[in-house]
């Protein structure tokens, strides 16, 4: 598990310099969001929360890693106490609300909101953005995979192409709870406890004689749970074989040419074998379009393993994602702050976000400010995960996630579901948090005024 040296420079010479002005138990705010959605999405999927969790369980730094830390020429100004008393303590203390995992998300709506002092929720920004819209980015695209799957399970196939082992693990575990049925990655079904599964690779088949001993030799290791890879050479001539042979695979994966065509030929020759239960699993550079348009020309594909595509969400790698301060502590009172700058204003203070249902499903999402009533037939999606820094519910096992997360999903309108050309979700802001915002722009913009001009406020 990375520690607090998984942060930028910045963020420790500003937590030297909260130390060094007496603001290291000033309590802040922080919000993390998504400003746009990739222009190729019409939702998200949250996800991450569960690794961010355990990251602020063990947030620490270690001697060694303080010894370090004196070594930075950025840091040659901070006070001693930074490194010899702040830095040997450093815990995180603070409160974390979030959206439960597997929860669709859109623009502009907290995912997660930090309550801690200062330099605390100030360190682990740079390690909850990363945490967060990674996993958040997979999960969206395993969303969008499994739905044009149409039902048929899709297992997770892109270790080997994801950005580092890590990586991989993680793309597993989201892409298995936003609706994946299993992963290749072992790792993965380890740590987190993700189905895993997998058949043979091309190499195995080239290792032998020829293809029907590889078949053969694998059958008698594995028995009939056995899924055997048949385009290492020619598809159609492979399924002859294993029917031939009198073998009885569990399945048979396509990985290559054209899969719709083969997959029939293949189907009428395993049917005229007596082999009606051998399903046909399809792989190879697949997406959520390719799989669609196999679903949609009726290809007798009983499952697909996509790689590439998912572990890297390859058309929206990375969120815009961002982790903005929204009020502080002062004079014992939490004070509503926002940022002015051009493209980038953000809303003061802390938020609350409603999901609003009707009768036919989801209409619409509300942000406003925590102590606001919600609305009628809204439901808060923010909920308490970390009270003074400890967690306060287990782990969710990830199949009770994916059975939510598809729930959740299914329950958005048909058009910001579509893969291509999705309708916007409204998203609104309530009048109070609109009129907040309008006060502290007004009072920042008057303020700022006085300062340019030299005068001091009454």
């Amino acid at each position: 598990m990375p520690g607090a040296l998984s942060t930028d420079l910045y963020e420790l010479t500003m937590a030297a310099g909260y130390v060094a002005m007496g603001a290291d138990k000033t309590r802040a705010t922080f919000e993390l969001f998504v400003r746009d959605l990739p222009a190729t999405r019409g939702y998200l999927v949250a996800a991450g929360l569960e690794q961010a969790i355990c990251y602020l369980e063990t947030w620490r730094c270690t001697p060694d890693e303080i010894a370090y830390v004196r070594t930075l020429s950025a840091l040659r100004g901070a006070a001693p106490e930074f490194f010899d008393d702040y830095l040997p303590r450093l815990r995180f203390t603070g409160d974390v609300w979030a959206v439960p995992e597997g929860t669709p998300v859109f623009a502009g709506e907290p995912i997660v909101r930090v309550t801690a002092p200062l330099p605390e929720a100030q360190l682990v920004e740079t390690a909850l953005l990363a945490t967060i819209l990674f996993q958040t980015s997979i999960a969206s695209k395993a969303a969008r995979v499994t739905q044009a799957a149409g039902g048929r399970p899709v297992s997770e196939f892109g270790g080997r192409r994801a950005h580092g082992t890590q990586a991989a693990m993680c793309a597993a575990r989201a892409a298995c709870l936003a609706g994946c049925q299993s992963t290749s990655n072992v790792e993965a079904g380890y740590r987190y406890g993700v189905p895993v599964s997998g058949t043979m690779a091309h190499s195995w088949v080239m290792a032998q004689t020829d293809e029907l001993t590889a078949f053969e030799r694998f059958m008698t290791i594995y028995g009939e749970q056995s899924v055997l890879l048949i385009d290492t050479y020619d598809s159609v001539a492979a399924a002859r074989h294993i029917v031939g042979a009198g073998l009885r695979p569990a399945g048979v994966r396509l990985d290559s040419g054209d899969l719709v065509d083969l997959s029939r030929a293949v189907r009428r020759i395993l049917d005229a074998g007596g082999l009606a239960g051998t399903q046909i699993l399809a792989s190879g550079d697949l997406d959520e379009h390719k799989v669609a348009a196999l679903v949609s020309a009726g290809a007798p594909i009983d499952g697909f393993g996509v790689g590439t595509a998912l572990s890297t969400s390859n058309d929206a790698p990375a969120l815009g994602g961002v982790y903005k301060l929204v009020e502080i502590e002062r004079e014992g009172a939490m004070t509503p702050l926002m940022k002015l700058s051009s493209g980038k204003q953000t809303y003061p203070g802390a938020k609350q976000v409603w999901r609003v249902s009707s009768r036919t499903g989801v209409v619409r999402d509300v942000v406003a400010l925590v102590d606001e009533t919600g609305p009628t037939e809204g439901e808060p999606l923010l909920r308490r995960v970390v009270r003074n820094g400890k967690r306060q519910q287990p782990a969710r096992p990830i199949d009770e996630i994916r059975a939510s997360c598809q729930a959740a999903v299914a329950g958005l309108p048909e058009g910001v579901r579509r893969h291509r050309d999705a309708t916007e979700y409204p998203v609104v802001v309530s009048r109070p948090l609109a009129q907040l915002a309008t006060e502290v722009a007004s009072e920042r913009s008057g303020r700022g005024a006085l300062e340019e001009s030299g005068s001091q406020p009454s």
